[in-house]
């Protein structure tokens, strides 16, 4: 079972995106909420920055469950921890449309880490059906700004 703490954060977490979504779809709601946030906290904006941060901070996770590998799997662990920022390093930054098809494909290949780590065992029992559920809806409210966001 997923811990109480780790539902409501992660939940939170998704709220960014959700509203970057609504805001791609909703022009009124995309107008007000610049006005009393600004720009770069709308739209794909919001997406590309706020997914920029989380697909980096993911890669942290996995370094942080590298600690629990056994020394002959430490580098590949801790090496492969690394990959979403650099991912994010050489693909994020060039237009608006690019950085969320990169983004897209950095939470699907981010998803393919946490089953990699599950299957090393350093992930708990819960971890890879909650990351199936988040990564989906990010995966969607990035969809919808690619699609929709022009």
């Amino acid at each position: 079972m997923t811990p109480r703490p780790a539902l409501a954060l992660g939940f939170a977490g998704l709220v960014p995106f959700v509203w970057g979504a609504l805001t791609v779809l909703v022009p009124a709601l995309a107008e007000a909420g610049a006005t009393l946030f600004g720009p770069r906290l709308v739209g794909v904006p919001v997406l590309v920055g706020y997914g920029t941060i989380i697909l980096c901070f993911m890669g942290g996770v996995l370094w942080g469950f590298a600690t629990r590998a056994e020394p002959a799997m430490q580098w590949k662990a801790y090496g492969t921890s690394v990959l979403p920022a650099l991912w994010v390093f050489f693909t994020v930054g060039g237009t608006l449309a690019s950085s969320l098809s990169a983004l897209f494909v950095g939470f699907f290949a981010m998803l393919s880490l946490d089953l990699q780590f599950g299957q090393w065992r350093l992930t708990p029992p819960w971890w890879i059906g909650f990351r199936i559920v988040l990564t989906l809806v990010v995966m969607v409210c990035l969809g919808i700004g690619f699609a929709f966001g022009r």
